[in-house]
């Protein structure tokens, strides 16, 4: 990056936080509402033609101001643009100026620029030119040397009252000064406003001067962000709409990628700088390793052509005392994972990747930074599809964290409910969308674990089926059909990332499959009526097991690699993953889905009324009475033998009417309780 001019280095207004003594990014700010007050203060006009006022949540800074802003349509400070006013309490000469980004409807509509309040401040200063008059040092307290500009012998008072206090302690006593002054108007007004923070302090940020080591990342080339923009563009976002989080994040960049961190573990930033006769660091000139050489540790290693003793001397070296930001290291996972540079082979197979999953809190920084670093080294973008996925979140719906100490961590929970039954829970989250934990949904999965032994080991122990053998009853012909239409979508939901919606249609299926049709068919399997009908249920009953457990695999992988080791040699993850053929293969007719409808719901009646009856389901009927249409009559007629076993029927008739339900009036056995 350095040696393409896509990395460097300059001593330039940087966000501080001040506790961890520490540079941070665009991409580690968050924003907490927090108590302030607006306190209005007069400027005087430099020609003594009266004061000009304005509002500031921050009067400490009144020592950093360099200029008052309006926006060049307010008419009521036109006529000062190009002229000059002098600060309260410091009597420095300050500029008037006019900028589109101050704003007509806040506070008084004029504002002063400090170096540095906010992050306007900077964009102010850079465009407009203007001083800099820091007062603000890294350990968040007002520095001992006055501001260039201040002479007046009471400004200079003023000031020395100040040094060594830290910005709220300073601002305390700059409101008291110009209360007593009476250059401040009336009190302090309580507000609340939006304030910048490192995502992991506890202070407001400072805007401090230091060098620091910068990526470039379009923030301050439209060209480089439109490039940008048009590789997020050229991604597919599973879910969709996330990629306006990637497009709205590189659209309001307003500056490079900050990579250095003043911290003492991390990849060190690999360069040194030599020092000229005066022992004074030529950060202009830094001595960079041959590529072959890395990686170095500046602070223990000595750059080529001098040696050890010559460290920190004049006329010698000194290392960059700088770590890398997090993502500036995380940014080179692919190139990691592809081993690239050590096995070129194996990079040019795998780069670039199919696809990275993530979170979605962390687009504006893992993928972002991702994206810069190999649009820069491989001019493409480092994979094809980003699936993310969203946060957990606690009763109270709120992000679990560690660092809010309201996370639970899954040790117990395996033991409580089984490893298949957490990640049942895991994957009902679908992408992109924050999730309860629930310890509930848990035990429903290790229900469904526990039912999917308990039907392998029935569909395997009703009786042995030659593997030639093709289904040929119309309602185990009908129930395939059905599982080929779940085993095309579960398939196409995998392909696009969707594995909640795998979940969903094959469970939705599979509890059917159990309830339903196994019950409809496990006393024809028993061989309790002909060869032939027994032969299709259990060459069925296999084929539809076989894929279930495949289905279920990537999904519950302990549970379904046991059942699979009962039947099966190798794998369940190593098997063919099923396809609709598997199923249909030999079979003699096609989908009939209002065979299945009507045949279910039959048997679904004959439940119901015993439920209502308030007897067993086993309890015998002597006689069933159903009113139906002429079609699902038909297909009930066909289905007969499987109802009667099901449900226990000794006798049946059935009419038929204008109607889409199924009715019926049933007849139980006497002295049933």
């Amino acid at each position: 990056n350095l040696a393409r001019g896509e990395a460097y280095t300059q001593e330039a207004p940087t966000l501080w936080d001040v506790d961890f003594r520490t540079a941070v990014a665009q991409a580690e700010l968050e924003d907490r509402d927090r108590p302030g007050a607006y306190h209005t203060i007069a400027f005087h006009k430099s020609d003594g033609s009266g004061d000009v006022l304005i509002d500031t949540t921050r009067p400490e800074l009144l020592p950093a101001c360099v200029a008052l802003i309006a926006h060049p349509d307010d008419l009521r400070y036109q006529p000062l643009f190009g002229k000059t006013v002098r600060t309260p309490l410091f009597n420095v000469e300050v500029p008037v100026f006019a900028h589109p980004l101050a704003q007509i409807d806040k506070g008084t509509g004029i504002a002063m620029c400090c170096t540095f309040g906010d992050l306007t401040d900077v964009i102010w200063w850079r465009e407009l030119q203007l001083s800099m008059r820091a007062i603000i040092s890294r350990d968040g307290r007002i520095v001992g040397e006055a501001p260039s500009g201040l002479t007046d012998p009471t400004g200079l008072a003023h000031y020395a009252s100040l040094v060594g206090k830290s910005a709220k302690q300073a601002q305390t006593a700059i409101a008291e000064m110009l209360s007593t002054s009476g250059e401040m108007i009336g009190e302090p007004r309580a507000i609340t406003h939006p304030v910048k923070f490192y995502e992991k302090g506890d202070r407001p940020l400072e805007i401090v001067t230091s060098r620091q080591w910068y990526i470039r990342n379009g923030g301050r080339d439209a060209a480089l962000r439109d490039a940008l923009l048009a590789r997020g563009a050229g991604l597919h976002w599973l879910p969709d709409h996330m990629r306006h989080r990637y497009s709205n994040w590189v659209e309001g960049l307003n500056g490079d990628w900050l990579v250095s961190r003043q911290r003492w573990f991390g990849v060190p930033v690999p360069v040194w700088y030599p020092l000229d006769a005066h022992g004074e660091t030529m950060h202009d000139s830094p001595l960079v390793p041959d590529e072959s050489l890395l990686p170095i540790d500046p602070s223990t290693d000595a750059p080529a052509g001098y040696t050890e003793v010559q460290r920190g001397q004049p006329g010698g070296f000194i290392g960059d005392p700088d770590v890398m930001d997090t993502w500036a290291t995380s940014s080179l996972t692919p190139q990691i994972a592809g081993k690239w540079k050590d096995d070129n082979d194996l990079f040019e197979r795998v780069f670039p990747f199919d696809v990275r999953p993530q979170g979605h809190d962390i687009i504006r920084t893992w993928l972002f930074s991702t994206m810069v670093r190999s649009h820069f080294e491989h001019d493409v973008a480092p994979w094809s599809h980003v699936a993310l996925s969203g946060w957990i979140l606690d009763p109270d719906r709120k992000k679990m964290s560690k660092s809010k100490g309201n996370v639970v961590t899954p040790a117990d929970l395996f033991d409580s409910y089984g490893s298949d039954a957490v990640r049942y829970w895991a994957v009902g989250a679908r992408p992109g969308v924050d999730t309860a934990f629930s310890e509930d949904q848990m035990k429903v999965g290790r229900k469904l674990a526990t039912k999917l032994l308990n039907v392998s080991k029935f569909v395997l122990g009703i009786g042995e089926v030659a593997d030639d053998v093709v289904p040929t009853e119309a309602i185990d012909v009908a129930m395939l059909h059905r599982l080929a239409g779940v085993v095309d979508e579960a398939t196409a939901a995998f392909e696009a990332f969707d594995y909640a919606r795998v979940l969903e249609r094959t469970e939705e299926f599979f509890w059917w499959f159990c309830d339903d049709y196994v019950e409809l068919v496990k006393t024809r399997g028993y061989l309790s009526h002909t060869e032939e009908g027994a032969m299709s249920a259990r060459a069925a009953l296999r084929r539809a097991l076989s894929i279930l457990q495949r289905l279920l695999a990537p999904l519950l992988p302990f549970v379904t690699e046991e059942v699979w080791s009962w039947w099966q040699s190798g794998s369940v993850h190593q098997s063919q993953w099923p396809t609709a053929s598997d199923l249909t293969r030999g079979l003699s007719s096609g989908p009939n889905e209002e065979l299945l409808d009507a045949i279910c719901g039959a048997i679904g009646v004959i439940r119901r009324a015993k439920t209502e009856a308030k007897v067993s389901q086993r309890a015998v009927v002597t006689e069933a009475s159903f009113v139906t249409s002429i079609d699902a009559a038909s297909a009930i007629t066909a289905g007969w033998a499987d109802i009667a076993d099901a449900g226990s029927v000794e006798k049946w008739n059935i009419s038929t009417a204008d109607t889409n339900e199924i009715m019926v009036n049933v007849t139980l056995a006497p002295n049933i309780h």
